[in-house]
């Protein structure tokens, strides 16, 4: 019987989600904890891949039970959370028809970027400290030319192994924010010190949203104009586009079926 779990990691520890031959992996985590509660080799697909540090939140991943097998899935849930290190968090355990796909039944995914603009001790972990002055405005018109559906090989790390680099865009934009710590706490908090850029696609590339952010931060700090994303949608190459920000500021937040 097919299951489905939906479930968050911290990345900081592992080099994404995928398994790789040397290092730890959010995928191997989880099927070595199945593996063992189950007594039986268990297989684990996820929705997709993150990138080594990235984060995620209620992502979904699916694997198969022995029809041998009957452990009610609320006890696995518990166990599972039991076994696993405090960085993966599972939240539901569900049984789903036979036909469904964590990766291919998708129809969107959502990602979101964090950036904070002054010196705080307390958003290092997960949010990019970007020192400079950003055109938010800018960066806005420049994310509208994401829009819709291209070619975004500009955006992809090389080395992939995607058949096509054309994805859908439905949305990408940037607004400010007001972190939990400024109000429970007090820190001190001016209005544009903290902003988020929100992404989402029927699919996307190896590293994309990393560049694409890079590229944006370069339009924001006056280094382009907002019109040259659309010159790299339109006909541009990884070299041409901006430098990837770092990975431990982005969350996979939402996956839609």
């Amino acid at each position: 019987m097919r299951y489905s779990v939906r479930l968050s990691y911290n990345g900081s520890g592992f080099c994404g989600w995928q398994i790789q031959p040397s290092d730890p992996s959010v995928q191997e985590s989880l099927q070595n904890a199945l593996s063992r509660i189950l007594g039986t080799e268990i297989s684990v697909t996820g929705a997709g891949r993150t990138d080594t540090g990235v984060n995620a939140v209620n992502y979904v991943a699916h694997f198969d039970m022995p029809e041998k097998l009957t452990v009610e899935p609320e006890v696995l849930k518990y166990k599972l959370n039991a076994i696993l290190g405090r960085e993966i968090a599972i939240h539901e355990v569900l049984p789903v028809s036979e036909d469904f796909h964590a990766r291919f039944s998708a129809t969107s995914r959502e990602y979101r970027y964090l950036l904070h603009r002054k010196k705080d001790p307390f958003m290092n972990a997960f949010s990019w400290y970007c020192r400079y002055a950003l055109d938010l405005d800018a960066m806005n018109k420049a994310a509208s030319f994401l829009l819709g559906t291209h070619d975004f090989r500009c955006f992809e790390k090389t080395g992939g192994n995607n058949k096509t680099s054309v994805c859908t865009v439905h949305e990408a934009g940037w607004r400010t924010y007001r972190p939990q710590h400024s109000d429970l706490l007090g820190f001190p908090y001016v209005d544009g010190d903290y902003i988020v850029f929100t992404v989402r696609a029927d699919r996307f590339l190896r590293n994309m949203v990393r560049a694409i952010v890079g590229s944006l931060v370069d339009v924001g700090r006056g280094r382009r104009e907002p019109e040259w994303i659309r010159e790299l949608v339109e006909g541009g190459v990884r070299s041409d586009a901006g430098e990837s920000v770092p990975g431990h500021a982005l969350f996979l937040t939402e996956i839609t079926y």
